[in-house]
């Protein structure tokens, strides 16, 4: 799980949200305390700089999905 604070989206938090999705694929994200139109832009500033995509969204947790390059896990249907 990513955790983004109130220093928003982070180099470091891209960084760590990169290696995640490598390992994971799907993975959830998690953004307490920031207001709602706050967490609309980091979330959408997050998956155009991970090129990842936002399937799912309830309350503060998000989930962001990219497959990965060379042996994908989940299997997207056609």
């Amino acid at each position: 799980m990513i955790l983004i604070g109130n220093a928003g989206v982070s180099p470091g938090v891209v960084e760590e949200t990169l290696r995640a999705l490598h390992d994971h694929e799907l993975i959830k994200v998690r953004l307490p305390g920031l207001p709602r139109e706050a967490r609309d832009a980091a979330l959408a500033d997050l998956a155009v700089r991970t090129q990842s995509a936002l399937v799912g969204r309830i309350g503060h947790v998000a989930t962001l999905y990219r497959a990965h390059p060379k042996a994908p896990r989940i299997l997207l249907p056609a």
